[in-house]
Parts: C-alpha cells; sequence; structure tokens
C-alpha cells in the first residue's frame, strides 16, 4: 500500500472514530436530557400538589398569603445568552432556592403537628429537587464537557431575619409560588435546549 493510500485510510479510520465517539457523546446527552426533563416534570407536580397542601394547613387566609410581597426570594428567570449560560443559570437558581426551601420547613415544623402531610411533602420537594440539580450538572458536563462548573455567584443566599407567625406564613407561602415559577421556566429551558443544542450537536455529527 502506498503512502497516500495508508494516509487516506488512516484518515477515515479516525473519521469514523470521532463519529462513533462524537454519536455516542449525543446519545448520552440525550439519555441524560429525557431523564432531567422527566424529573424536572415530576418536581412540577408535587410542587403544585404542596402548594394545595400549604394553603389548606394555614387557615384563614391562605390565598392571602401568597399576594403579600416578600423581599429576598430568590428571582425565578433564567438568565444567559448563550446555551451553556442559562442551563448553568438554572442549576445556580435551584440552589439559591435550597436554603429558602429549608427554612420555610423549619418554620413550618413550629406551626405543625409532627404528622402533618405539609412537612411530609415539603421533604420530598426538597429531596427531588437536590436529585434535579445533580442531574442538571451532570447534563451540563455531557453538553459542555470543556467548560468548567462555575461556582454559583453572589455568596451566599440572603435569608429574612426573624418572622412573627403571619409573616411566616405568607414567606413560605410566596417561596414555594415563586419556587413553582421556576420550574415551569426550567422545564421550559430544558424543551429548548432538547431542540436546539441537542439538535445541532446530531447536525455537526452528520457533517464530518
Amino acid at each position: 500500500m502506498g503512502t497516500r493510500a495508508l494516509l487516506s485510510l488512516l484518515l477515515v479510520m479516525a473519521v469514523d472514530s470521532s463519529r462513533t465517539v462524537a454519536a455516542s457523546r449525543n446519545q448520552q446527552c440525550g439519555n441524560s436530557l429525557l431523564q432531567t426533563l422527566k424529573l424536572t416534570r415530576l418536581v412540577q407536580k408535587e410542587s403544585v400538589d404542596l402548594i394545595k397542601t400549604y394553603k389548606a394547613s394555614q387557615g384563614e387566609m391562605s390565598e392571602l398569603f401568597c399576594k403579600v410581597s416578600v423581599n429576598n426570594v430568590p428571582d425565578p428567570n433564567i438568565s444567559g445568552l448563550e446555551p451553556s449560560e442559562r442551563l448553568m443559570s438554572v442549576y445556580t437558581h435551584l440552589q439559591d432556592f435550597f436554603p429558602h426551601l429549608k427554612r420555610v420547613y423549619e418554620q413550618q415544623t413550629d406551626l405543625q403537628s409532627p404528622t402533618s402531610p405539609l412537612l411530609t411533602d415539603l421533604s420530598q420537594v426538597n429531596a427531588s429537587s437536590r436529585n434535579l440539580a445533580a442531574l442538571i450538572n451532570d447534563f451540563y458536563q455531557c453538553l459542555f464537557p470543556n467548560l468548567p462548573v462555575p461556582e454559583p455567584a453572589g455568596g451566599p443566599t440572603t435569608l429574612p431575619p426573624p418572622q412573627n407567625v403571619f409573616q411566616q406564613k405568607v414567606y413560605g407561602c410566596v417561596v414555594l409560588k415563586t419556587y413553582k415559577e421556576l420550574l415551569s421556566n426550567v422545564s421550559r429551558e430544558l424543551r429548548t435546549l432538547k431542540s436546539k443544542v441537542c439538535r445541532r450537536r446530531t447536525q455537526m455529527n452528520t457533517l464530518f
């Protein structure tokens, strides 16, 4: 076999190998995205049920609690221009809410009986949300293996100062309502990424 023929064969083998690796990574990322979307929908449903349980457990004026404005609750809107920035914004927003969900649980532990279904639902949403954040972190590293996972910006999340019972009830409802909004935004963002990023990776794969 001549040198030119050998070089051509090696080039074809290299291209085939890179396409196989890329196809495998695309399948891995696709599976990761589907798993993340599935869990997002589950946590969304849990958050809807949680707000109903929360309102039912707060007594009179429970509908009013969610309509009061509260400071220091994280923003539910996703930011960033590039897909990598927006996916990282999803991850950091989830992280920002965890201390608030924990605070709501602690407050409601003092206000509810130990057997209250609200405490069970709060624990479940918190656990599912942490699993979701871990999946999104994995998905980010799968899609953008050459980009580091940045540390959440802005430092520690600011929690409210000590509150009276009425303020606690208002705070809890606003936190849960805003978190439900975030989950809706996360679901929409992941569907957009599915149509943009994964499809673009497949097209690039076909080109090469």
